[in-house]
């Protein structure tokens, strides 16, 4: 009976230094294979000057993932306008307006 509840435990102890060491391996892989996360440096951004319309007032500004998102208000109505991080290009535009 004591030779069985040894071999039982031997398992469990195995099973669990397998399952730590399986969790450090993945957390040292993504420590290592980090690829791209870090913001470019400001010296290798370009200068951009991006056009607003006549009258528009940024609101807001954030930076998220690889996108600069940009919130404008042109006439009473809000815009929000997303570039790239890495080129400064624009990447897209949602206009909002009040159904009739």
């Amino acid at each position: 009976m004591v030779a069985r509840v040894r071999a039982m435990m031997l398992i469990a102890g195995l099973t669990t230094m397998l399952a730590i060491a399986a969790v450090l391996g993945v957390i040292g892989y993504r420590l290592f294979t980090l690829q791209g996360s870090a913001p470019p440096s400001a010296a290798a951004l370009p200068d951009v000057t991006a056009l607003l319309p006549k009258g528009a007032r940024v609101v807001t500004t954030a930076a998220a993932n690889d996108r600069i998102v940009v919130t404008i208000e042109v006439g009473g109505r809000t815009e929000i306008r997303t570039f790239d991080l890495r080129s400064l290009a624009p990447a897209g535009r949602v206009k909002f307006a009040v159904e009739p």
